[in-house]
């Protein structure tokens, strides 16, 4: 379009602009791969987030340089025309070469100003929030309900119908669906995994749309959540599996007993914190057991076995899950049949003694080889890396993740572990753990990548830091819209910043290609370059910010049916670096780049005097 306001026909302006912008077209699509390719082999669990993204972007950015590069001059030549009417330069952009020219001759102060806004602006990271995925809203969530073990399908259904009462009214719940006993479905109902619990209840809970509702939905699960703090005798959990935050922490060792009183402990010490919501604890319960004592030498005499033992109390108390047992056969399908004792039989230890157990001889009454009781032991034994250990889980209940993280490592309890008592995170905290340290590793590659593409493509190793300068005024800004959006530096916040740097790297070597292109072809001089520089390519870098900021700004206020708690802090992080980016890299590269062209004359010289000086040495050593 310049060309053309210049009186040339499309087809010149076309081949023009093909030559002028070739070569800052090739930096900038190198220079974005080099960005995002890094992120495709991250590891662990961010990695499964972030390869898609990495080799998608990639493989864009790489598409966007052909059609640059060939269809777009092709589009240019045959569908733009010739401009009949003289163009003057707006009035901002008077503004803005009056104010370049300004930063130019007071670099020094520009370049104050720039290091002030970038440290100011990196002390905000400690205020924002930290988490690894934000916390959805859906119009669904869950209650699930466990009471104590032993409790028979009619406690189940009975507590299930009363809680059901006190969330139906709840304001914006739409419709509850209950469902008793636990298991996976379809599987084999013999599988261990897949046996029912008459304990278990889960309640789908429908709420309204998201545009139709006044909050968000873990306002409605607080809400929830107080509605049911009274309900007697049952652990209650509230939020979908995977849809809300929650902090999952282990404690491990080889003492039980010393595990459980510290998880206790720690226990009633979260529960002392304002806006945690529901915790659980692996060690809570306990469940009715049948304690056997055998006796070896009367065992080994009668040639009973231990397996024996299990064999006979496991198929009397839990019933057979054999495969080979007859099924009843109906018309379209087979219901298995589990065998075992009466429920009456089964809490009487004297009828459990009548049992007989096969030993070598024939069969042995139980209760000549063995003492049995009635005990209460764990429900669940869980091993991690093969240590015992207690699992604890903790709902956030809208409390960012780094909160809540840092708010429980401060309790008396954890700072104070027994010995032999560990504290291992899992989870999401090991997941936010991960990814900002694999996010870290990431970025440095992609600066050093960016480098060394920008070496080859300049032929030179100063200028390039004038080009990564724009990196540290584009973060800035991405923490300030997240501080005032008040949302967590997540995955989703991360992402927009790697796309950031991309775009902030673009900008910046639209400006200095020219300014060296300018310099070195047109014979101008610095100054005269430079503000050529920003004088014709001001223009398409604004257009570019105005263009992606309006793209992402209604992901970023959340509008449409869909859930914007993913990508709003993506949005968000890019709207805001942008906006700083933009701003200040059109007033602070140009003086970061006198700054680098000195550094760089300033070696050159010193290289100079030193192959002088050596020229020197060497002829005086050749005298005779």
């Amino acid at each position: 379009v310049r060309h053309l306001r210049m009186g040339k026909t499309p087809l010149e302006a076309a081949a023009e602009a093909a030559d002028e912008i070739g070569l800052a077209v090739i930096a900038t699509t190198f220079a974005l791969i080099a960005v995002f390719l890094p992120t495709a082999f991250m590891s662990g669990i961010p990695g499964k987030f972030f390869k898609q993204f990495g080799w998608t972007a990639s493989l864009a950015v790489f598409a966007s340089l052909v059609v640059a590069r060939m269809l777009t001059p092709m589009m240019a030549a045959y569908l733009l025309k010739p401009s009949k009417t003289e163009h003057s330069d707006p009035l901002w952009m008077r503004w803005y070469l009056r104010m370049v020219a300004w930063c130019l001759r007071h670099r020094w102060v520009t370049l104050m100003g720039a290091t002030l806004f970038f440290f100011g602006s990196v002390s905000l990271v400690k205020y924002l929030p930290q988490g690894f995925i934000p916390a959805d809203d859906n119009s669904q969530s869950q209650v699930q309900i466990e009471l104590a073990p032993g409790a028979s399908l009619i406690e189940t259904t009975a507590l299930a119908e009363m809680v059901r009462g006190k969330i139906k009214d709840i304001e914006y719940v739409k419709s509850v669906y209950t469902t008793v006993g636990g298991g996976a479905a379809g599987s084999d109902p013999f599988a261990m995994g897949g046996v029912a619990e008459t304990r278990k209840a889960s309640l789908i809970v429908i709420l309204e749309d998201r545009l139709k509702r006044k909050y968000r939905k873990q306002e409605t699960e607080s809400r929830i959540r107080t509605a049911l703090a009274d309900v007697p005798g049952a652990r209650i959990k509230i939020g979908l599996a995977g849809g809300s935050e929650k902090f999952d922490v282990m404690l491990t060792g080889d003492d039980p007993k010393l595990m459980a009183d510290t998880a206790r402990q720690i226990e009633r010490q979260i529960r002392s914190l304002n806006g945690i919501g529901t915790i659980t604890s692996g060690a809570s319960l306990v469940r009715p057991e049948v304690l056997i004592h055998p006796n070896e030498r009367l065992a080994a005499e009668q040639g009973v076995s231990t397996q024996a033992i299990a064999d006979t109390l496991r198929v009397a108390t839990v019933g057979d899950y054999e495969q080979t047992l007859p099924k009843l056969n109906l018309s379209s399908r087979q219901v298995p049949i589990l065998v075992k004792l009466a429920d009456s039989a089964r809490q009487d230890v004297a009828s459990l003694e009548q049992l007989q157990v096969m030993g070598s001889r024939g069969p042995v009454r139980l209760g000549s080889i063995a003492t049995l009781e009635l005990a209460s032991g764990p429900a669940v034994i869980d091993r991690y890396d093969r240590v015992r250990n207690i699992p604890l889980s903790v709902e956030l209940a809208g409390v960012p993740l780094g909160e809540a993280r840092a708010q429980i490592a401060e309790l008396p309890a954890v700072k104070n572990l027994p010995p032999g008592v560990r504290w291992v995170e899992v989870g999401d905290a090991e997941a936010m753990e991960e990814l900002f340290s694999s996010f870290g590793l990431a970025m440095i590659t992609g600066v050093l990548c960016i480098y060394l593409v920008l070496v080859l493509l300049f032929k030179d190793l100063m200028h390039p830091f004038t080009i990564l300068a724009a990196l540290p005024l584009s973060f800035g800004g991405a923490f300030i819209a997240l501080m005032v959006a008040q949302k967590a530096m997540s995955m989703p916040a991360l992402i927009g910043i790697i796309m950031l740097m991309g775009v902030a790297t673009k900008n910046s070597i639209l400006l200095v290609e020219y300014a060296i292109v300018a310099r070195r072809d047109m014979g101008m001089t610095r100054f005269e370059a430079l503000m050529d520089a920003c004088h014709k390519r001001a223009r398409p870098i604004i257009m570019t910010t105005i263009a992606m900021g309006a793209g992402m700004l209604p992901i970023a206020i959340g509008s449409g049916v869909a859930d914007p708690s993913f990508r709003s802090p993506m949005a968000i992080s890019v709207i805001g670096g942008l906006l700083t980016s933009t701003f200040l890299s059109l007033l602070v590269i140009p003086a970061v780049f006198t700054l680098v062209d000195d550094i760089n004359l300033l070696c050159h010289k010193l290289l100079q005097q030193l192959r002088r000086g050596n020229g020197l040495l060497r002829r005086g050593l050749k005298k005779p």
